[in-house]
């Protein structure tokens, strides 16, 4: 390796890591400015995967109470939508965080390639 070969070289590599400290540094700006909204980000978002889980089930109780009401037989479909409705509610759950996750991993890759 000539030196002109060897100049070039360092430039590049040390263009790539200024490149790394400025993506680096932009990362821990945005995560400075976020961190009191990601607090309540994420606390409302507790909120809101409980709730996708308690409604669904007391919509599950609520109509099987009215049909066992209704119509008394040996099953109880109180149990039965309770049991439905807490496995439709973990089911939205976990689609949702599953939406969630890749957005996040798209936001990521967008900063990585800014």
């Amino acid at each position: 390796m000539n030196k002109q070969e060897h100049e070039t070289y360092a430039t590049d590599a040390r263009d790539q890591m200024v490149d790394d400290i400025c993506k680096k540094q932009a990362r821990k700006m945005r995560s400075r400015r976020s961190k009191y909204r990601a607090t309540w980000f994420g606390l409302g978002m507790m909120g809101t995967v409980g709730w996708s889980i308690v409604a669904p089930t007391l919509l599950g109780i609520a109509l099987g109470i009215w049909i066992d009401s209704r119509w008394p037989g040996p099953i109880s479909w109180t149990l039965v939508l309770l049991i439905g409705g807490l496995l439709m509610g973990c089911v939205n759950v976990w689609f949702w965080v599953i939406r969630e996750q890749e957005a996040m991993e798209r936001e990521r890759e967008d900063e990585d390639n800014e």
